[in-house]
């Protein structure tokens, strides 16, 4: 069963990757398009008014797109200090229970993101000066929260199935921690 989660996780991370790499993108073009306005602001004298919006705009999909990507490596900031004193089984329950966490708020978020999709498609609304469809970016924010979820049952079922014993779950044995630390 492990090895069959395992295997799920790895062809999830596929996903999990390329939405990373689309906020990758997006942030690019928000540079350059930054870029562009403040060279119209202060070189030409003209302003782009369309610059503020659209950064803004693009801002809370992009925050969301890494959102699983910053679970597959472990960038999501802890404490540790305490926790590694602990035995194996309690370290392995503060494990599920912090999983359990982060998936059901992930659960939670990815109804309200749903929920005001569905909404915004509804009712027409777009941004006031771009005239951009409200629903795509409720649309990105929902598609990114759902893939976090999914992949963080997955990432807790990994924790579940494993001994207390085995330290967290990597997925890349090839990967090390700095200075061989695990």
């Amino acid at each position: 069963m492990l090895r069959l989660v395992d295997r799920a996780t790895k062809i999830f991370e596929w996903l999990v990757v390329g939405l990373a790499a689309i906020g990758s993108l997006i942030i690019v073009v928000q540079m350059f398009w930054i870029s562009y306005g403040v060279f119209m602001r202060y070189a030409m004298g003209r302003p782009d008014r369309m610059v503020t919006e659209a950064t803004a705009l693009l801002l809370f999909p992009v925050a969301l797109l890494g959102l699983a990507y910053a679970m597959r490596e472990d960038s999501y900031p802890r404490v540790t200090l305490l926790t590694d004193a602990l035995n194996p089984m309690v370290q392995k329950l503060i494990a599920l229970m912090n999983g359990a966490i982060m998936a059901l708020i992930g659960v939670f978020f990815s109804i309200t993101t749903i929920n005001a999709t569905i909404r915004a498609f509804n009712s027409g609304s777009s941004s006031e000066i771009l005239n951009w469809p409200r629903y795509l970016f409720w649309g990105v924010a929902a598609a990114s929260l759902t893939v976090f979820t999914v992949y963080a049952c997955l990432r807790l079922v990994q924790v579940a199935l494993r001994p207390p014993s085995t330290p967290s779950p990597k997925l890349d044995p090839e990967k090390e921690a700095p200075d061989g630390m695990v």
